[in-house]
């Protein structure tokens, strides 16, 4: 059990920087790479937040267990 709590924990970590990426690329923040096709769109800066939150939910949940 405490194998699947660590993947589960890296899995939301991961997703948690992934989502922080699209919502900076999304932005027009984080202007790499720069041939991106996310640059300053903000539909990937939604879909960034939408998957930092649920990598959020997860690393909550596999800490409480």
């Amino acid at each position: 059990m405490l194998f699947i709590r660590i993947i589960a924990t890296l899995l939301g970590l991961l997703a948690i920087l992934a989502g922080l990426l699209f919502v900076g690329q999304g932005t027009g923040v984080v202007l790499w790479p720069a041939d991106s096709f996310m640059l300053a769109d903000r539909a990937w800066a939604v879909r960034g937040a939408v998957l930092a939150a649920v990598g959020g939910i997860v690393v909550w949940l596999a800490r409480r267990g």
